[in-house]
C-alpha cells in the first residue's frame, strides 16, 4: 500500500517532508512486533499513527485499545491495566480482567505515558520484557501477548533525569521512535487542512464553505498553533458557525485567533507576572541589556564632560584608580600618590580639546590620546548563554536554584543547556 492510499484511508492531509517521514516509519515498523514510542505535541494526531501501525500489522484482526494514562487515577491504573482479584481493595466486589488480559493477541496504545506512576511503570517494564503480569491482590503470574505502542508530549529523557520516569523503561519503549511534526513546522499543509475542515463543517451545518482572502491566508499560515491540528479544526468550526459572511478577510480572521498569541516576538516587560516570574523567559534579558546600555551611555557622557571641562575633574575623585583604568584603559585621568601613608589626589593637566563628539575625544597631550568608544555587543544568544553560565556558577550547578534566579522554569533551563551545549559547572 502506497503512502497516498494510507493518507486517504485514515484521513491524513498534508505533504510535508517530516509528516511523510513519520508515516513511512509507521508503515515499515507495522509488520514487526517492535515497541513504538510516538512523540509529538498535544493535538498533532499521535493516536492516528497507532491505528495505522495496528491496521497494517498481523494483529489487525485482534483487539486494539487506546488508554489515556493521564486520565486514570493513580490508585486505580494498576487495576485498569492488569486487573484485580475480588476483595483486593475497597470496592473490588468481584474479580476483573485488565486491558493486558482482554487485549491478548492485539495492540494496546498507551497515550500520555509520561503521566504513568512510577510503580505502574515497573509493572509495565516486566510485561514488555517477559510478557508476564500479576493481577492486583493476586500472586498468580499470568502471560499475555500484547504489542505496546506508547505516545507522549513530554521529553521523557528529561523526566528520567528528574526521577519521574524509569530510564530502563524509556529505552525499552523507545525501540522505534516516531516524531510527529508540529503544525507550525508544516506550514504548507495548514491551508489544505483548513479547507478540508471548512468543507466538512459546511456539510454538517448546511452552510456555504468559508473562503479566506490572501491577507487572511498569510495570517493563518504564520500563526503559531500551540494546539496544532486540533486548534486549527476548532478555529475552522468557529468561523463556519459564527461568521456572517462566507468570505473572510484578515481583520475578521483575527477575531477568531487568541489575541495573546498573535505576536510571538519577545517584548520588554514592565513587571512580573503573578507567580513572580517574567511572562517571557527572554524579557529579563532584554531588561538587563537596556539597563546596561543606559548605564554605559551615562558613563560616556560624564567622561566627555570631564575632558571638555577640566574643572569638573575633581568630581572624579570618588572613583579609584583601578575602576578608571578598567573602564577607560587608554585614559589616565588621575594619579594616586602615597604621601605619609595618606592617598593624595593629583589633578591631571589638560589642554584644550581639539575636537569632541559623542563617539570620540581627541586631546593634544602626552598622556591622553585619541579615544574611540566601541559599542558593546548586545547579541541575545551570547548574553543569554553568559547569564545561564553565571547562574550555574553562582548556585554550584544546582539547576533548580539557577532557574529560579534566572526567572525561568527548570525545564526551560534544561533545554537551554542542551541548546548552548553547556555542561554543569
Amino acid at each position: 500500500m502506497d503512502l497516498q492510499s494510507i493518507k486517504n484511508r485514515f484521513g491524513i492531509i498534508g505533504n510535508s517532508t517530516e509528516l511523510n517521514h513519520a508515516l513511512n516509519t509507521a508503515v515499515q515498523v507495522s509488520a514487526t512486533d517492535l515497541t513504538v514510542l510516538i512523540v509529538g505535541e498535544s493535538g498533532v494526531g499521535k493516536e492516528i499513527f497507532s491505528q495505522i501501525i495496528h491496521a497494517l500489522s498481523i494483529r489487525k484482526h485482534n483487539n486494539f485499545i487506546a488508554v489515556n494514562c493521564g486520565a486514570i487515577p493513580e490508585g486505580t491504573i494498576d487495576s485498569e491495566l492488569f486487573g484485580h482479584e475480588k476483595g483486593s481493595f475497597t470496592g473490588a466486589v468481584e474479580s476483573r480482567k485488565g486491558y493486558f488480559e482482554t487485549v491478548n493477541g492485539g495492540t494496546i496504545f498507551l497515550d500520555e505515558i509520561g503521566e504513568m506512576p512510577i510503580g505502574t511503570q515497573a509493572r509495565l517494564l516486566r510485561v514488555l520484557e517477559t510478557g508476564e503480569f500479576i493481577r492486583v491482590g493476586s500472586s498468580k503470574v499470568q502471560k499475555t501477548d500484547v504489542r505496546v505502542i506508547a505516545a507522549t508530549n513530554k521529553e521523557l529523557l528529561e523526566y528520567t533525569s528528574k526521577g519521574k520516569f524509569r530510564e530502563d523503561l524509556y529505552y525499552r519503549l523507545n525501540t522505534v521512535p516516531i516524531r510527529v511534526p508540529a503544525l507550525r513546522n508544516r506550514k504548507e499543509d495548514i491551508l489544505l487542512l483548513f479547507r478540508k475542515f471548512v468543507v466538512d463543517f459546511a456539510e454538517k451545518y448546511k452552510t456555504v464553505p468559508i473562503q479566506l482572502d490572501e491577507d487572511a491566508k498569510n495570517i493563518l499560515t504564520n500563526y503559531n498553533f500551540p494546539g496544532n491540528v486540533r486548534e486549527l479544526k476548532n478555529i475552522a468550526e468557529q468561523i463556519s458557525v459564527l461568521s456572517k459572511t462566507s468570505f473572510i478577510n484578515s481583520s475578521q480572521l483575527n477575531t477568531f485567533l487568541p489575541e495573546n498569541k498573535l505576536n510571538n516576538m519577545p517584548v520588554l516587560a514592565n513587571g512580573f507576572v503573578s507567580n513572580g516570574e517574567f511572562a517571557n523567559e527572554r524579557e529579563i534579558l532584554y531588561k538587563l541589556f537596556f539597563d546596561m546600555k543606559k548605564d554605559v551611555t551615562e558613563l560616556k557622557k560624564m567622561f566627555l564632560e570631564i575632558l571638555q571641562n577640566p574643572s569638573l575633574a575633581s568630581t572624579a575623585a570618588n572613583f579609584t584608580k583601578e575602576s578608571i583604568l578598567t573602564d577607560f584603559s587608554n585614559t589616565q585621568a588621575t594619579e594616586v600618590k602615597q604621601v605619609n601613608q595618606q592617598p593624595q589626589i593629583v589633578q591631571p593637566t589638560f589642554v584644550q580639546p581639539i575636537h569632541s563628539t559623542n563617539n570620540q575625544a581627541v586631546i593634544i597631550n602626552d598622556e591622553i590620546q585619541q579615544h574611540e568608544v566601541v559599542e558593546e555587543s548586545l547579541n541575545i544568544m551570547d548574553k543569554e548563554k553568559e547569564l545561564i553560565i553565571k547562574a550555574l556558577k553562582k548556585h554550584k550547578s544546582r539547576r533548580k536554584d539557577a532557574s529560579a534566579d534566572l526567572g525561568i522554569s527548570e525545564r526551560t533551563l534544561y533545554r537551554k543547556l542542551k541548546e548552548y551545549d553547556i555542561e554543569d559547572l
